[in-house]
């Protein structure tokens, strides 16, 4: 398969310079649409090349036959990984490809778009998004290129809409703009409400929209053929866990999923796969101590001013960036329950 590979300067810092691949027909016609659609760069060529060594392909794991999984950097989005936080992957029918989670840049996805190409050349069908936060959704504009249709939870659009301004200043914040270059904000093309089945070719995908925990918008991606259940962020391994929903919520959630078979499940964050429902236990645990000790400090009578420093900081354990969620987590469990 070739595609297009695009030269690009920053237009203010001319001697910055880098290659972004466009997936597709490999004319100049895409290469000057695409950077007519981003003035903040100035193509300097553009060239046809086999995705697959054009582009230093994404390391994953084969979790189960067809299923495939890179690992993020338990790390916050910085320069040196250019947003490469999220596990994310892809899985292989007989007449499509989905992808679930896209990455925090267009770099990441780029790099995932070649390790589906150095296995396969069937369409990517699908990428499917499970929750709102920018390491997971940032590369979906490249898949959606390819000519993936892009899901999501049905509360996903709104989501995106009231944050893709901060999360594009912020993406240019922290990767640095070359790196932040192309990381559009995309909305679904299609939502889940509910359940969702997509057919890969003898190969189902369920898709399953839940109520509000880690986000208000969490979507599963079970992986019927062989149990593996793509958890997104419900479920964290060493990298801390952030809430941005309801506490309550999401142990609820959790429990509740724990009464279903898997044969594996893939982490938003930590290793490629865990076993169920085991896997899920030191998210839990962490939740409930956050939640425990919350309202153990408003009978206390604290204020969040108070207690916001203090609680949760005996569940340290082995969580990887404690120090930069659980004070941003102690609030918002805080405000959750301070009128329960």
């Amino acid at each position: 398969m070739i595609d297009l590979l695009l030269e690009l300067c920053l237009r203010d810092m001319p001697e910055t310079c880098a290659r972004h691949l466009l997936p597709g027909a490999c004319v100049e016609a895409r290469a000057r649409a695409w950077a007519a659609a981003h003035p903040a760069a100035v193509p300097r060529g553009w060239s046809c090349a086999d995705p697959a060594t054009a582009v230093a392909p994404l390391a994953v794991t084969e979790v189960a036959p067809g299923v495939f999984v890179h690992r993020g950097h338990d790390e916050m989005p910085s320069p040196e990984n250019a947003g490469d936080e999220a596990n994310v992957g892809f899985v292989i029918g007989r007449d499509a490809v989905a992808v679930i989670d896209a990455g925090g840049s267009r770099g990441v996805a780029e790099a995932l778009y070649a390790a589906i190409r150095a296995r396969t050349e069937l369409p990517i069908g699908w990428v499917i998004l499970t929750h709102m936060h920018p390491d997971h959704v940032i590369g979906a504009a490249l898949f959606r290129e390819a000519g993936a249709k892009v899901v999501g939870h049905a509360r996903l659009p709104d989501a995106l809409l009231n944050r893709s301004e901060t999360y594009s200043e912020a993406l240019v914040r922290q990767i640095g703009p070359l790196a932040a270059l192309g990381g559009d904000i995309v909305l679904p093309d299609e939502t889940v409400a509910d359940r969702r089945e997509i057919d890969l070719g003898g190969r189902v995908l369920l898709l399953e929209a839940h109520p509000t925990a880690h986000t208000d918008n969490d979507l599963t991606v079970l992986d019927t053929e062989t149990g593996t259940w793509w958890m997104g962020d419900l479920v964290f391994q060493h990298h801390a866990p952030s809430v941005d929903g309801s506490a309550l919520g999401w142990i609820a959630l959790l429990d509740a999923l724990a009464a279903r078979p898997a044969a594996r499940i893939v982490p938003g964050h930590g290793a490629p796969s865990l076993p169920w429902p085991e896997g899920a236990a030191a998210t839990r645990d962490y939740l409930a101590g956050l939640v425990g000790e919350t309202r153990a400090a408003l009978a206390r009578g604290e204020s969040l001013t108070e207690a916001a420093p203090r609680i949760g900081q005996d569940l340290r354990g082995d969580w990887v960036l404690f120090d930069e969620f659980n004070t941003r987590n102690a609030t918002a469990v805080y405000r959750e329950l301070e009128w329960e």
